[in-house]
């Protein structure tokens, strides 16, 4: 298994370095949410994110929603924005199947495992007030953080259709 987690990263850092983008990178112990990951952000810089992997009602459509991680993201205003009939979260089966990542480890990385481009990534425009972001380079163990027009680079090199929106709370 630590074989395949040790994969999972290097093969995103094999990207970043193809692309030039360059990267921090902060190493901590398996985090699995929010909660257990702001234990190990005094020492980091940027917009901490949160990657929420959802799939509509007939489950042939999927989407990975960025959004500052402090943000509770209220699904039914953004079903309506997207004009779909139910969104809910993806199964880590559809999660593994689609960005090829576990549940803990899910960050816009997981694009470079969708050879098919069928997952649409939905971005909450405040997070383009940063100037740099947070990521997990496909594993819960480590922290990247890449500046933003790097993210932008990135979501680009990858090909997926990417929606820009202001994301509300849930109340």
């Amino acid at each position: 298994m630590e074989e395949v987690v040790k994969e999972a990263e290097k093969k995103v850092l094999e990207v970043l370095s193809r692309l030039n983008i360059t990267w921090k990178r902060y190493e901590h112990p398996a985090v699995f949410n929010i909660e257990q990951a702001r234990v190990y952000w005094k020492d980091t810089g940027g917009a901490h994110c949160k990657n929420l992997f959802l799939r509509n009602y007939c489950g042939h459509r999927h989407y990975l929603v960025i959004a500052k991680a402090e943000k509770k993201i209220d699904l039914k205003k953004l079903t309506a924005k997207l004009a779909e009939d139910h969104l809910s979260f993806g199964s880590a089966e559809r999660l593994q199947r689609y960005l090829g990542v576990m549940p803990g480890a899910v960050s816009p990385f997981g694009l470079l495992n969708d050879a098919r481009k069928e997952v649409m990534v939905v971005v909450d425009e405040d997070l383009m007030s940063h100037s740099s972001l947070n990521f997990h380079p496909n594993v819960n163990t480590a922290t990247l953080e890449i500046s933003k027009a790097d993210f932008l680079k990135f979501l680009e090199w990858s090909g997926q259709k990417v929606i820009f929106l202001k994301l509300e709370a849930s109340d």
